[in-house]
Parts: structure tokens; C-alpha cells; sequence
């Protein structure tokens, strides 16, 4: 990594399932799924300009009446899953908050015209500290959580994400953490797999194309070909919609594209 003023590009990276990597979900998540996806999550880090100053991860598995901000300086972790091993609740990733930043966070989301509250109790939940343990085993980094907004609403979410863009020229690194796919019923199914590839294509057209035609096309996602299917509920994609609006005129590429838990999913990075 060089670089030491470029500006942090934004990723949309797939958190798996659960505590995937870090216990054994038997037939759900075939070993070839877990080395893919794992060897794409330790790579981040030597794909960026820089090392980052520190992250805010917005993360499919918060929800609040306004995009809400953890403030703690030393985050618990948050078990999020259920019916798993026992072994699973005993994952740790002890990376520190940032304060400073949750303010900070909230100051480009006031002069936005953007609400927002803050949380000083909330913890990691999987969609951060599992996919980040990969990605930073050491837990050096400090992170902090940013919450989707109830209601769900695309354009909304882009906006949020315009108004974080700043971020990227202060060292910090934005992560927008989901699923391209999440349907239940739909893994390790035929017709999710089908349905899979089908919405994924778009989303890979969309993602990477002109600036405004892609959040055009991001925020009219329910038109697209199976995507109720796809996503009966839109939490997981929704932090792809933050990215692409912190994306600003950076072109997006896809950098990682393979079968988890037998379906297609996707991970998008706007700029360098």
C-alpha cells in the first residue's frame, strides 16, 4: 500500500452466513465456498491505497428510526445469530471504537438535512465482526457501526451515503455489509440458484455503470428482473445503495463474484 493522501475507495462486501468461516455449517456452505469468499475477505486490505484510519460499517443487521451511530470506545460484541454451535458465541473481535467519529459522522449527516441519533450500548453485530475478523484479525483498527434507516427506502440510503462521502478524503474507510442474495428458502435451492444469477447480472451492470444512471438504476432495484425473489426484504442490499452514494463520480467495479451456500453473490468497490 503507497498512496498516503489518496482518497479511500467504498466497498459492498457479502458477510456470509452467520459465524460461516469460523465453525462448521455442514452441507449449507460447501469448503470451496468458505476458501472463496474467505480468501476475498483477507485480500481487502492489500487492495486499498492505504491502510485506513479507522471504518464505519453499515451493516445489514441494523435497523433504526434514523441512521444511528454506536458510540462506545470499547464496542461488546453482539450475537445476532441463533442455533448455532457454542463455540460461536465465543468469537471476539475486540477492535475499539471511535467517538470521535460517531460525532463526526453525525456533523456531515446534520449538514445534509439528515436526523440521526446515537447508541452508546450497541455492539458489533455478524454483519461486522465476523467478515472483519477476516479482513483485520488483529482488531486494530477502530470501527464504528452506522444503522440502516426504517422504511428501507433506496433513495434515502444514497443520500446518506452522499453525505459520508467526505470521509474518504480523512483516511477512513466506509464498508457497506450484505448479501447480493438473501432469500432463506432460496440457498442450496434450484431456483435460487437460478434466480441468483439472473439478479446478479444486473446488479453487476448496474453497479458499474455512469454514476447517475447506476444510483438511478440502484434506487428503482425492485424493478429488476426476480428481485423480490431475491430479496423479499431489502436489508441486505441496502447498504449498497450507502456505498453508491459515497461512491459520488467513482465508477464501481466488481471484485468478487462466486456461489455461496449454493447462490450467486457479489461484492462492488467504487473507487481506487
Amino acid at each position: 500500500m503507497s498512496h498516503d493522501n489518496a482518497r479511500m475507495p467504498v466497498i459492498y462486501l457479502p458477510h456470509g452466513g452467520g459465524p460461516w468461516p469460523f465453525v462448521d455449517l455442514g452441507s449449507f456452505v460447501e469448503p470451496k465456498e468458505v476458501q472463496s469468499l474467505s480468501e476475498y475477505l483477507r485480500g481487502l486490505v492489500a487492495s486499498l491505497p492505504r491502510r485506513p484510519s479507522a471504518l464505519v460499517v453499515v451493516s445489514a443487521h441494523w435497523e433504526a428510526s434514523v441512521p444511528t451511530v454506536m458510540t462506545s470506545p470499547r464496542p461488546p460484541i453482539f450475537y445476532d445469530y441463533y442455533g448455532f454451535p457454542p463455540e460461536s458465541y465465543q468469537i471476539t473481535w475486540p477492535a475499539p471504537g471511535n467517538p470521535a467519529l460517531a460525532a463526526r459522522v453525525r456533523q456531515l449527516l446534520d449538514a445534509a438535512g439528515i436526523p440521526s441519533a446515537e447508541d452508546g450500548a450497541r455492539g458489533f453485530d455478524h454483519g461486522t465482526f465476523i467478515p472483519l475478523k477476516l479482513t483485520f484479525p488483529e482488531a486494530d483498527v477502530p470501527t464504528i457501526q452506522l444503522s440502516l434507516q426504517e422504511g428501507l427506502d433506496p433513495e434515502r440510503h444514497i443520500a446518506i451515503g452522499r453525505a459520508l462521502a467526505p470521509l474518504r478524503d480523512e483516511g477512513v474507510l466506509l464498508v457497506g455489509s450484505g448479501m447480493s442474495y438473501h432469500n432463506m428458502r432460496g440457498f442450496r435451492q434450484a431456483q435460487g440458484k437460478a434466480d441468483s444469477e439472473v439478479f446478479d447480472a444486473w446488479l453487476q451492470k448496474a453497479a458499474v455503470s455512469e454514476p447517475g444512471e447506476r444510483d438511478t438504476a440502484l434506487s428503482r432495484w425492485s424493478a429488476a428482473p426476480v428481485a423480490r425473489r431475491v430479496h423479499p426484504r431489502e436489508e441486505h442490499l441496502l447498504p449498497l445503495m450507502v456505498m453508491a452514494g459515497a461512491a459520488g463520480t467513482d465508477r464501481g467495479r466488481v471484485t468478487y463474484s462466486d456461489t455461496f451456500g449454493g447462490v450467486r453473490i457479489s461484492a462492488v468497490q467504487f473507487g481506487a
